[in-house]
């Protein structure tokens, strides 16, 4: 425990302790442990587990992405901010106007963080959204259930395509797959809070960090709408093998990248015919 009492008059003892422990942004963790926190003996509790590791948002409960707050159970993965560029694309590419029907599909979808922002963001502009998401790890399923539920989607359980209703072939408009894509000898070289608090599923990408990414491409023509779109993050040293995957499985490939966020999205669509 850490004795918050005990502190310099002209230091934050919550700050200084999370500072303390590498935490880059210890002002804004401060202030959202304060929020947390029912008591001065919880905040202490929670300033030291946030100095062992664990990720701000399982302590909080929740994460902020594209404006949305999304709730978050400890074990699941944490929704990047980068991601969001993939977001900001697929709602460039769908093209959806006031008064369209989209079907979206967020496919390994930890908490459901991308199918969430996607419905929300297209249903403020009048589209209709038929949300569907689905994870292989229980605890994500769970999670993702708190949040799309609430929005009427629907959230399966199971390995890739094989969760998904088989209705929904040839009907997806937008397949948004935040797959794993870390190399497998690159995950003992990530920051803790990620590498010891997340599920291996959601990190390991196998050898070159494309497995999942490979299944997903392979199936994805079947699934889509034409003219509809897959769209998966990447690490930018992935961009030609990546682009050669989606081109193989019969996709269109396209290449998204963004230096404000940092983030890499390769995209493919099924064209017509």
């Amino acid at each position: 425990m850490i004795d918050l009492e005990a502190h310099d008059p002209d230091t934050d003892a919550v700050v200084a302790a999370l500072r303390r422990a590498g935490c880059v942004f210890a002002e804004e963790e401060a202030a959202l442990l304060r929020q947390a926190a029912s008591s001065p003996g919880e905040l202490s509790a929670l300033v030291a587990r946030r100095a062992d590791g664990i990720p701000l948002e399982h302590l909080v409960g929740w994460a902020d992405f594209r404006g949305v707050r999304v709730a978050l159970d400890p074990g699941v993965f944490v929704p990047r901010q980068r991601t969001a560029f993939l977001i900001d694309e697929a709602l460039e590419r769908t093209a959806a106007r006031p008064g369209d029907r989209r079907t979206v599909v967020d496919m390994c979808c930890g908490s459901g963080a991308l199918g969430l922002a996607a419905t929300t963001a297209l249903r403020a502009g009048g589209v209709d959204v038929e949300l569907v998401a689905a994870d292989i790890d229980g605890a994500a399923v769970a999670c993702a259930r708190r949040n799309l539920e609430p929005l009427g989607g629907q959230v399966f359980q199971g390995d890739l395509f094989s969760a998904l209703p088989g209705e929904l072939i040839g009907r997806v408009d937008l397949l948004l797959a935040n797959t794993p894509y870390v190399p497998t000898a690159m995950i003992a070289q990530m920051p803790p809070e990620a590498r010891d608090h997340e599920p291996r599923t959601a990190l390991d990408g196998g050898a070159d960090g494309l497995d999942v990414l490979r299944r997903v491409a392979a199936a994805a023509a079947r699934w889509l709408s034409i003219g509809g779109w897959v769209l998966v993050e990447i690490a930018t040293g992935q961009i030609d093998t990546a682009t050669a995957i989606v081109a193989a499985a019969g996709l269109r490939p396209a290449i998204a990248e963004s230096s404000d966020y940092g983030a890499t999205v390769v995209c493919g669509t099924r064209p017509a015919g």
